[in-house]
């Protein structure tokens, strides 16, 4: 058999060795078959060290996020639109689609967030600076974000109308927002990442976009939401730990449909560091942990831990609810179990200790009265099985189907 070419392209790699590299310009992407990988992802706590006093910054070993490092030097004050302030700009038009772009090993650090207007004490703190790190701005296939570093970025990731995207095993946290998958989208995953947002942003976001599978990932607080699907049909959150200070952890809204969140361990409690017990995302304990507005979703077998004083309920006096259905029907909620109790424990300067202490404590407390399913009079034939008691699951019973974890 003769060899014969058929003119392919076989596209091209750029290596960052370990070192600071200050950007300044944008860098565009209009190529397909581009890698570009470093030699490590480099992520430290920027906001740790920005919220302890600058007199002790003497004694910490690292002031600056390392490894293979982009620094976003990108003048955001004198640019007019979002896709302009972006590290990495992803865009080609035309046929085909511009494919198998790969992100790996480096990271990509906005360095500083800005005073916003809020009367934020610590400008660090506001989650703004108008940065983004990759930005892919039109239509792709077969993308590739793994084993990176995003940090003090107001958008880490945002991505149009993806097909077939891959973000996997990345660090992306202490951003405004996390990811982002705007436009619509098909047949992608985010899996095996640690995210964690600021106050005001998304942890993972997609609208409009089928068969996505959102697994393995870790998501801390304090993101306005874990995960906020608007608009998603057909897709799979599973197997997930979610952290969250605010209700609102994951929201089903758009008439999300037909989608599966299963086997997820949801755990809402309160701040415990002393620095950002100030700032909430505006929703109050009566929205819910998980927020439903679609049709014929199945919650199966997860775990929700409620761990607040009373004290931190919102409204004073209310029942905190956890699963939310408040519009859609024929959805299936199954085999969910909630634990809730008052939490004991202390606030604290160090972010690192406060939150470990918190996460470990196990003591016996006096558990809390919640709604663990709460449906709507919008929102009919349901389906509720051993997700709560009676007293515990609020709907009509006469327009839904309705069976109670047995009580001793």
């Amino acid at each position: 058999m003769g060899f014969t070419s058929e003119g392919g392209k076989p596209g091209a790699v750029i290596y960052l060795p370990p070192a600071d590299y200050h950007l300044t310009t944008q860098v565009i992407i209009d190529i397909s078959f581009l890698k570009i990988m470093g030699s490590g992802h480099g992520f430290t706590s920027s906001s740790i060290r920005y919220n302890v006093p600058e007199n002790e910054w003497q004694n910490l070993h690292e002031l600056w996020p390392g490894g293979s490092r982009i620094i976003v030097d990108i003048d955001s004050k004198s640019k007019k639109e979002e896709i302009d302030t972006a590290a990495f700009l992803v865009q080609r038009s035309g046929n085909p689609r511009i494919s198998s772009v790969e992100f790996s090993n480096f990271c990509i650090d906005g360095v500083h967030f800005v005073d916003d207007g809020t009367n934020i004490d610590n400008p660090e703190n506001t989650y703004v600076n108008g940065k983004t790190g990759i930005y892919v701005a039109s239509a792709q296939d077969s993308f590739k974000i793994s084993d990176m570093g995003f940090v003090y970025l107001e958008h880490g990731i945002t991505i149009y109308n993806a097909d077939a995207l891959t973000i996997h095993n990345n660090f992306i946290a202490e951003c405004g927002n996390c990811i982002e998958l705007r436009g619509w989208g098909q047949a992608s995953k985010i899996t095996d990442n640690l995210i964690g947002a600021g106050f005001k942003g998304y942890s993972i976001y997609a609208e409009k976009f089928a068969q996505l599978l959102i697994t393995a990932n870790n998501i801390f607080p304090r993101g306005a939401s874990s995960i906020h699907l608007n608009g998603v049909t057909r897709s799979l959150i599973a197997n997930n730990i979610l952290h969250a200070f605010y209700p609102g952890m994951v929201i089903l809204d758009a008439n999300s449909s037909e989608n599966l969140v299963s086997s997820n361990h949801f755990l809402h409690d309160r701040e415990p560091w002393m620095p950002m017990q100030m700032y909430d995302n505006g929703l109050d304990d009566l929205y819910g942990l998980l927020y439903i507005e679609g049709n014929s979703n199945s919650v199966l077998g997860n775990h929700f831990s409620e761990i607040l004083d009373k004290e931190y309920i919102k409204p004073v006096g209310e029942k905190p609810v956890i699963i939310h259905i408040v519009g859609g029907a024929r959805n299936y909620i199954s085999n969910n179990n909630t634990v809730a109790s008052e939490a004991h424990t202390e606030s604290g300067d160090s972010a690192f200790a406060a939150q470990v202490d918190s996460l470990l404590t196990i003591e016996e407390s006096a558990s809390i009265s919640v709604t663990t399913v709460l449906v709507e009079p919008e929102s009919q034939q349901n389906t509720v099985l051993d997700s709560g008691n009676n007293e515990q699951v609020i709907m009509s019973k006469d327009l839904n189907a309705f069976r109670a974890t047995p009580t001793l």
